[in-house]
């Protein structure tokens, strides 16, 4: 382990996984630098990692912070009261009293309604027309259109709730700049949905968490507009990318693309690699010791911060026989995409339903669709804890019945 403090930060690019093997090779937890320059500990390795996020002594709750480290984005209090910033009793209440909303029978009773916005939104695409952003024009308007509709917020705030979520996700100087007024932006907004649904409740997920309560136990306010932040926040950037990241991966092989066309039963399971070989969360949600632990050997002072890097722990060799190959069939332990513990996220099942419906619909509709772009200069946008793609540009170039290519140079085009 060295002594020196690695950053986080541009060291580790766009292809963030040769520096991950060199820090398992080199130990199993080492001392970084946060985005803003303060000190934390980085868990490498898959065991260390599954352990760690179901380990209570390990704390989300910014107040078991020593002072002085690396603490994550500060939010306002009215976005703070959520469930990546509570423990053991506060968390237990708060997750039982939403959970029911996202039980996996209720998601798979959305799946019709995934595939027909799927199936209207391919609809809009010209596949003549030259190569289209599967990102901006499908996977992005899929995964709002979906959540804004399932939730009850306004479609119109829906492009207005992302780009106020990518600037809170993007560590530029520029966004920086811009954070305060786009998290004003989202308290703003979000107060006036949720008022709007405590005046006339509707068949929405808002209107149930407005209601929601065990006993007379009821969410408070800040809980309330807490939640829906990160339903928003966590729900449609990392579904995005997920959805973009699979798509780019299976356009990438035209052989795993007509396997996963000729045998789509194997989708879920293709998914599910995908989030473990290159998934959207990079580094989990900071935590902090409540007493003195060891991790991999080492030494960790409470309250100092714990970063758990998913990403490398996906690519431990003593957890999955040869790490960096994608193969869906293989065996061995889960992936951590989703967390593992009283963390788990309850938002997986709409997020794999998304993202297996999302992948199905564009290789059955479109069986010629190939990358515009080798796959390598697809760049991950800019962000230190979650990875995705800024854009997919792909020829959609149908081989229907109807107008089949008419010859290799229009295939080309």
């Amino acid at each position: 382990m060295s002594n020196a403090p690695i950053p986080l930060d541009d060291a580790f690019g766009p292809d963030p996984y040769p520096m991950y093997r060199r820090l398992r090779e080199s130990g199993a937890v080492h001392r970084v630098a946060g985005p803003d320059g303060r000190p934390a500990w980085l868990v490498t390795g898959y065991q260390d990692a599954r352990s760690a996020l179901a380990d209570p002594r390990l704390s989300l709750d910014r107040r078991n912070a020593a002072p002085g480290g690396y603490t994550g984005l500060s939010l306002p209090p009215a976005l703070d009261a959520n469930l990546l910033n509570m423990d053991g009793a506060d968390h237990a209440r708060l997750r039982r009293l939403v959970a029911p909303a996202f039980a996996a029978a209720r998601m798979e009773a959305l799946r019709q309604r995934v595939r027909d916005t799927a199936d209207r939104l391919l609809d809009a695409l010209d596949p003549l027309e030259g190569p289209v952003d599967l990102l901006e024009d499908y996977a992005a308007p899929l995964a709002l259109t979906l959540l804004c509709d399932i939730l009850g917020v306004d479609p119109a705030q829906s492009e207005r709730f992302r780009g106020w979520t990518t600037t809170v996700l993007d560590p530029s100087p520029a966004a920086r700049a811009r954070l305060g007024e786009a998290l004003t932006g989202i308290v703003t907004s979000l107060t006036g949905q949720i008022l709007a649904r405590r005046a006339a409740p509707g068949a929405d997920l808002l209107s149930e968490l407005v209601a929601a309560h065990d006993g007379e136990d009821r969410l408070s306010s800040d809980e309330l507009l807490s939640l829906a932040f990160l339903l928003l926040f966590a729900g449609f950037e990392n579904t995005i990318s997920t959805i973009a990241v699979a798509l780019a991966t299976a356009l990438d092989d035209p052989a795993t693309a007509r396997r996963l066309r000729e045998h789509p039963d194997t989708t879920g399971a293709f998914v599910e690699e995908v989030l473990r070989f290159d998934g959207p969360v990079e580094l989990a949600i900071r935590r902090f010791p409540t007493e003195d632990v060891e991790i991999g050997g080492v030494r960790i002072p409470a309250g100092e911060t714990v970063l758990l890097a998913l990403g490398s722990a996906h690519r431990d060799p003593r957890a999955f026989t040869r790490p960096d190959d994608l193969a869906p069939d293989r065996d061995g332990p889960g992936h951590l995409g989703f967390g593992h513990g009283p963390h788990y996220c309850l938002g997986a099942a709409l997020a794999r339903l998304e993202t297996v419906t999302a992948v199905s619909a564009v290789l059955e509709r479109f069986p010629q669709a190939a990358l515009a772009e080798p796959r390598e200069q697809l760049r991950p946008r800019p962000s230190v804890r979650t990875r995705g793609l800024s854009r997919l540009p792909v020829r959609l170039r149908p081989g229907s019945p109807d107008r089949p290519c008419a010859s290799a140079e229009e295939a080309a085009q």
